[in-house]
């Protein structure tokens, strides 16, 4: 115990060391899985190929980027002192930055590169069985969340431990401790730029193919989406790997680093007296998240089904509930040993058993986030099916159902969200608000394993319906991607919520160094910030759908144009041009997604610099609330149309009578799926990024603008006061009146 206890900084990084090496062995086994015939193995490699351009694309525009945002960092990092208050960082920041951007960029590769290699064996399988196709994609999907979590452990545990040395770290209240995380705030920013190109770039891209796939192919030439007669198909499967896997890869690592990184920040400004030199709120949240990755590791042996029958969503429910049974059992004995009695963050005094209820109500916060997103997605559940019978009246009313089951969905995740947030702030004040974030995250290997199987069984099931597989093969995939839909959208709950948390301790960590004790909105300037802060999540969006809308225009034109030119097509005697489509979707995505990138790195230094630290923090808070809600109702909606949709090719019943594909209320579920498809998988999961972004840039300027907070302290306030005298003689008449005008001027 005492050898654990002298060097635990160093088994951090080894767990995500540990879950590295478990992914390679994953990737591994699923490379040696048979790859089908060679039709089917020329069908996976237009995917993989598309997919590795369109991210070396934005590989070179982000590279600009992140070089020219390294070198304003480099220079930020050598100011030593604003007017005579010192400031605590380092040119290193830059290189933080730069680690941080790669390692972002290498979370959504491993991602893509195993759901390309997974997809087609995940096809094979299926014409074997449902439980070796379920293997399959479940094993590729493990690769994926082993490999963002490994590397985010690995990268910031490993870093940590870097910056204490370069620093002379002897104490952990020490401002040498300051200058190491403040500099590790670096490697946050970093991940969290990148995620969200990825995500905004990689979400135009995937619904412009979508939405040609779907228009052109199955309302106007009747052919299925994935049909190897439509252009965009090709496109589209590119689409899934490129948004929902690479894009989720590297907005949970975002996530993860986000959240460690908020509670290390808020950890190094409590004193205590432990067996770790001080620093076990410092290092507790790395522990439960690197531990997390073992807990995840267990629960992915749950992952199994018996025959054909068995439910698929309830194998993936017990592997997850089982990887955060476990993560909850292991916290109470890791807090007892790491944390001493009593604690005190900013007056707030707390036990070390708050903290572990702390991280319980993290937890739960994340479980109910998923069952109720579940419920408002899933097929067969009262939502859904409220949007399929309003599919019987036309298409207007399917789009008025389905915004209607978004707005509703908003109501218990934001009950949910505020309860946890009061909760955890009972037990363990700032400091158990962040503590909670990371012990929801602390199984995010697990939870993005179920998500990346999604994308995979829908690219598997794609293949199949391309290579015209016998029909018992697509049934396999296709009850693997109806339950992929619902994983993908109880994902994007659990990244919203664990947004909102984070966002909440980075708002905490940002008012702690801005020097800033409150943020008063009966100011004007701080409400005017809460307002514009308020508006950014809809801009954002509407920026986001618009860019859906024109490349989509763009692809519609060009499958319409293939059709029309390529004569042949319909009766499978000339192949279409594939690769069209998918340099439209790359062409598209690349130039779209800069201006709301933009909009979440300047903003905050506009109003941070001109207007000060609590008008941003205005500002913050308006982001927040707007982007969570925004979040919700946008990926939820969306979820609800996809599965709609998808119900018609089961078939429905709707007032005594069974409607299947081709049906009219099955095209009107077609438009609410296409109008769902950049909400739920372009502006919707992007405002999770969007928010801790913004809380990023803020908590690195928070410095720098704390300058004005301190420089303002003693700005003279004028203090007027008016008397009114008046005497009067034996009758009561009034005698005098004499008015007593006094003006002093106070220091404050």
């Amino acid at each position: 115990m005492d050898f654990l206890q002298n060097n635990l900084i160093y088994c951090i990084p080894t767990l995500g060391l540990v879950g590295i090496i478990v992914m390679l062995i994953k990737s591994a086994w699923v490379n040696k899985q048979d790859a089908g015939d060679k039709n089917m193995q020329e069908l996976a490699g237009y995917i993989a190929d598309g997919a590795m351009a369109f991210l070396k694309a934005e590989w070179r525009v982000l590279s600009i980027f992140a070089v020219f945002t390294a070198a304003l960092l480099a220079y930020s990092g050598t100011i030593t002192e604003i007017k005579g208050i010192p400031m605590h960082s380092s040119w290193i920041i830059s290189l933080s930055f730069i680690i941080g951007a790669v390692f972002s960029a290498t979370a959504g590769y491993i991602g893509m590169k195993s759901a390309t290699k997974a997809n087609v064996r995940t096809t094979q399988a299926a014409r074997t069985s449902l439980k070796q196709a379920l293997k399959v994609s479940f094993t590729g999907g493990t690769v994926m969340g082993l490999g963002v979590a490994g590397l985010a452990v690995l990268g910031l545990g490993g870093l940590f431990i870097v910056f204490l040395q370069l620093f002379h770290v002897t104490n952990a209240n020490s401002v040498e401790m300051r200058t190491a995380i403040e500099v590790l705030t670096g490697f946050s920013l970093g991940a969290e730029s990148i995620a969200l190109f990825a995500r905004v770039g990689g979400g135009i891209y995937t619904k412009a193919a979508d939405v040609g796939a779907d228009l052109v192919g199955k309302v106007e030439a009747g052919i299925p989406e994935d049909d190897v007669r439509n252009p965009a198909t090709i496109a589209d499967n590119v689409g899934d790997n490129v948004g929902d896997v690479a894009g989720m890869g590297a907005d949970l690592f975002g996530s993860y680093v986000a959240t460690i990184l908020a509670t290390m920040v808020l950890g190094q400004e409590i004193t205590v007296t432990d067996k770790f030199g001080g620093m076990s709120p410092i290092l507790l949240p790395m522990v439960i998240c690197g531990l997390g990755i073992i807990f995840s590791i267990i629960g992915t042996w749950f992952v199994t089904i018996k025959d054909e029958k068995s439910s698929v969503q309830n194998a993936l429910n017990l592997g997850n509930w089982s990887s955060i049974v476990i993560t909850a059992v292991a916290s109470f004995f890791i807090v007892k040993w790491m944390l001493p009695e009593t604690l005190n963050l900013r007056g707030y005094e707390f036990s070390s058993i708050n903290v572990f209820y702390a991280i319980i109500v993290g937890l739960v916060v994340g479980t109910m986030m998923s069952i109720v997103t579940e419920y408002f997605t899933a097929m067969g559940k009262g939502p859904v099916n409220s949007i399929i019978q309003q599919s019987s009246t036309g298409h207007a009313t399917n789009i008025i159902a389905g915004l209607a089951v978004g707005m509703k969905s908003t109501v218990i995740p934001i009950l949910v969200l505020a309860g946890g947030i009061m909760a955890s702030y009972h037990f363990a004040g700032l400091y158990g608000v962040a503590i909670a974030a990371a012990g929801m995250m602390a199984t995010t290997a697990m939870q993005l394993a179920i998500d990346a199987f999604g994308p995979i069984a829908d690219n598997a099931g794609g293949i199949a319906e391309m290579s015209q597989l016998p029909p018992e093969v697509r049934e396999r995939t296709d009850n693997l991607d109806a339950v992929g839909n619902t994983t993908a959208a109880t994902g994007k709950g659990f990244a919203i919520a664990s947004a909102a948390l984070t966002s909440l301790a980075l708002f905490a960590a940002f008012v702690g160094i801005a020097g800033i004790t409150a943020i008063d909105i009966y100011k004007a300037p701080v409400l005017a910030g809460l307002f514009v802060g308020g508006m950014i999540p809809f801009i954002f969006s509407a920026l986001c759908i618009q860019a859906v809308g024109k490349a989509a225009m763009d692809m519609v034109q060009e499958v319409r144009r293939q059709f029309r030119e390529i004569p042949g097509i319909m009766e499978y005697k000339a192949k279409p041009e594939y690769e069209k489509c998918v340099a439209i979707s790359t062409k598209a995505s690349i130039r779209e997604m800069m201006m709301p990138g933009a909009i979440a790195l300047i903003t905050p230094i506009i109003v941070g610099f001109i207007f000060g630290p609590e008008v941003l923090g205005g500002l913050l808070a308006g982001v927040t609330v707007t982007g969570v809600l925004m979040g919700i109702f946008q990926s939820n909606a969306g979820g609800a149309w996809d599965n709609a949709k998808k119900s018609f090719e089961q078939g429905v019943m709707i007032n005594g009578e069974m409607h299947y594909k081709k049906s009219e209320p099955h095209k009107a579920s077609v438009t609410g799926d296409t109008v769902g498809d950049p909400f739920k998988d372009t502006s919707g999961p992007s405002m999770n990024i969007l928010i801790k972004l913004m809380s990023i840039v803020s908590l690195v300027i928070a410095p720098y603008i704390a300058v004005k907070a301190i420089a303002g302290e003693h700005k003279q306030e004028v203090r007027k006061e008016i008397r009114i005298e008046q005497k009067t003689d034996a009758s009561g008449s009034i005698k005098t009146d004499t008015l007593i005008n006094t003006t002093d001027t106070l220091s404050r």
